[in-house]
Order: C-alpha cells, then sequence, then structure tokens
C-alpha cells in the first residue's frame, strides 16, 4: 500500500512528533492496523484514530491504495515521454492536460522546464503496445509538435517514501 502525501495549507512545523511518526509509519506501511499504529506511535487506539482522521482532513494524507506488481497484470514495459506542445500558452496548456488525464495508461504528467513541456510515465505490456497507443493515442493529443520516448531498462527507485 502506499499512501499519498499533498501540499497541506497546515505547515509541517504545526504538526507534533507523534502525528509526523504516524506519517512516516503510514508512508511505509499503509496496512498498519488502527491498533498498530497506535502501538507503534505510542498512543490509544481512540487518540490514533483521531489524529489519523484530521491529517486526512488537514490533506497531509489524500489517499491510501494498493501497490499492483506491474509485471503480474501484464504492465511490465516502463516508458517515459518528453512531449513538447506546438505553443506555450495557458489555454494550450490546459487543452492539453485534460486530454492527457482521460488517458488511463498515463501513471503521472509532469509540467516541466526544460527541452520538453511535459514528461509522461507511461505502463505498457511491451514494446509494441507503446507503439500502438503511441500512434492511435499519444502524438493525436492536442498541441503535441513533438514526443521523445525513453524506455526504462531497469527501475532503481520507484515511488520513495517523502523524506520530511
Amino acid at each position: 500500500m502506499t499512501i499519498k502525501v499533498k501540499d497541506s495549507s497546515i505547515p509541517i512545523e504545526d504538526l507534533d512528533r507523534i502525528d509526523v511518526k504516524m506519517l512516516r509509519l503510514l508512508q511505509k506501511n499503509a496496512r498498519l492496523s488502527n491498533a498498530e499504529l497506535a502501538e507503534l506511535a505510542g498512543v490509544s487506539p481512540a487518540t490514533c484514530h483521531r489524529r489519523t482522521q484530521r491529517l486526512f482532513e488537514d490533506g497531509f494524507i489524500t489517499e491510501a491504495r494498493a501497490m499492483i506488481a506491474p509485471r503480474k497484470v501484464g504492465k511490465g514495459a516502463l516508458v517515459m515521454v518528453g512531449v513538447v506542445l506546438d505553443r506555450s500558452t495557458p489555454e494550450s496548456f490546459a487543452t492539453f492536460e485534460r486530454a492527457v488525464a482521460k488517458l488511463k495508461f498515463v501513471l503521472d504528467c509532469h509540467l516541466v522546464a526544460g527541452d520538453f513541456d511535459y514528461f509522461l510515465k507511461i505502463r505498457v505490456g511491451d514494446m509494441e503496445g507503446f507503439n500502438r497507443i503511441h500512434g492511435e493515442q499519444l502524438i493525436a493529443l492536442p498541441g503535441v509538435r513533438q514526443t521523445r520516448t525513453f524506455f526504462v531498462m531497469k527501475e532503481v527507485v520507484d515511488n520513495a517514501p517523502l523524506d520530511f
């Protein structure tokens, strides 16, 4: 399981050491029961539950979900794609972002500075599968002028916990 942590209007400095410990524990193992988390954090189960709910409400934790083994579900190939748009305007960025958000094979999409406008992280079964979606869907996205594809040969670090 993974815990997604998002920016919050409450600064991390306003959390006490127990909140921070709970966040770190959950980030490592979101499958901990409330009782297990309470014991590891050194608080009662009731206190632990209240604190966990508050961490969700305050936006420190946005979701908890299972991490699926890509190869087990036929998505063993990881591909990074750099995208250059034909125009750099807020409207063209917004149009591209709306369209790419609808593509189920795109795991991540990031607006970046440098030679590309966006980097996409994509999971597919194999190179043939990627070739198909590239020709049918990626280059057809609104405003796409150019793409550059990087096939990942080895995943050294993926979805590492946040260090805070």
